[in-house]
């Protein structure tokens, strides 16, 4: 098992993370009948993303003896009706160099296969940005 979610009430889940105990919590956003003080469920999607992006670089640049420590990535969500769904992911990568065209192409494409990004609904709009 990797986690334990308990519905707190009020919208709200807390999630453990069983091999390490960390602990989150989500609530339902504002526009969906929530407080929106945390991350909502949907945001959770969008965000793995950018962290997923990000986890798989750092390991490709290791492997290329580059320092990624600084990179930033912005994540945008956009939510559709009918049925209410995720309909568009923006993550905007910002490096803190620039690491070559060669090196620069080989973190882009790592991103662009990570394992989130292939598990995601093919109808969810993508604009993916890298700034090197």
């Amino acid at each position: 098992m990797t986690s334990k979610v308990i519905y707190k009430g009020d919208l709200r889940t807390e999630s453990e993370h069983l091999q390490s105990g960390t602990k989150m919590i989500t609530d339902a956003p504002v526009d969906n009948h929530g407080k929106g003080e945390a991350f909502s469920p949907t945001d959770t999607v969008a965000n793995a993303l950018a962290t997923c992006m990000l986890t798989v670089m750092g390991i490709k640049a290791e492997g290329l003896d580059i320092d990624m420590k600084g990179t930033t990535a912005e994540v945008t969500k956009t939510m559709a009706s009918d049925p209410r769904r995720i309909s568009k992911i923006e993550v905007n990568v910002q490096f803190p160099s620039n690491y070559g065209e060669k090196n620069n192409k080989i973190l882009e494409n790592t991103a662009r296969n990570c394992p989130v990004l292939q598990s995601l609904n093919p109808n969810i709009e993508l604009d993916l940005s890298f700034r090197f």
